[in-house]
């Protein structure tokens, strides 16, 4: 499937899954060498929170991609967090950070956390899971936990999340922009359940 068409089926994908916005809740992470931080510390900022699992490749693959929007739009508010969910991340992210040369805050928290800031009813989700927050603290896109059709890209699809980022960088008021949710497909290697 060309670029031009993965970059279609997404938009389509985001107009025909158009939610209301919602306030981001209160999250609470760690980062080396630094302690505890919270998400409203950042308000004032476009936020793009990715949570995490340190050794998984798609995971890898994201942060690589996000590095390259902090790097460019960082000088216009934008500020790229992971948050790592897996066992022993609190071990893990320094070397993640260093190995895959991130040039934003890399932290961690426990997953119950991310699952209750997602809004998921689920212990089943994949990874990564990204949020996009505007400079007043709310959440205009965000992936969902699972899904049985489409695939990753669609989701995932680098032009649009830029394009989502660009929008809120350029937004003066958080309704000017629409909330989208979009739809991720079942990833079986990455999935994750929980007694």
């Amino acid at each position: 499937m060309s670029i031009a068409c993965v970059a279609i089926a997404a938009s389509l994908t985001l107009a025909d899954s158009l939610e209301s916005v919602r306030k981001a809740p209160e999250l609470s992470f760690s980062l080396p060498g630094k302690g505890q931080q919270l998400l409203s510390q950042y308000r004032g900022k476009v936020v793009a929170l990715e949570f995490i699992f340190t050794t998984c490749p798609h995971c890898q693959a994201a942060s690589k991609y996000m590095t390259k929007l902090q790097n460019e739009l960082g000088s216009k508010g934008l500020q790229v967090i992971d948050v790592a969910i897996n066992a022993n991340a609190d071990l893990l992210v320094e070397n993640f950070a260093k190995e895959f040369q991130v040039s934003f805050p890399v932290g961690w928290t426990n997953s119950e956390q991310m699952q209750n800031f997602m809004g998921f009813s689920s212990q089943r989700y994949v990874v990564p899971q990204l949020v996009l927050i505007d400079r007043k603290g709310t959440i205009h896109w965000q992936t969902p936990a699972t899904t049985d059709d489409g695939n990753w890209e669609k989701i995932m699809n680098q032009d649009a999340i830029r394009q989502h980022i660009e929008e809120l960088l350029g937004s003066g008021s958080s309704s000017a922009v629409h909330s989208t949710k979009l739809s991720a497909p079942k990833r079986s290697s990455l999935t994750i359940t929980r007694p």
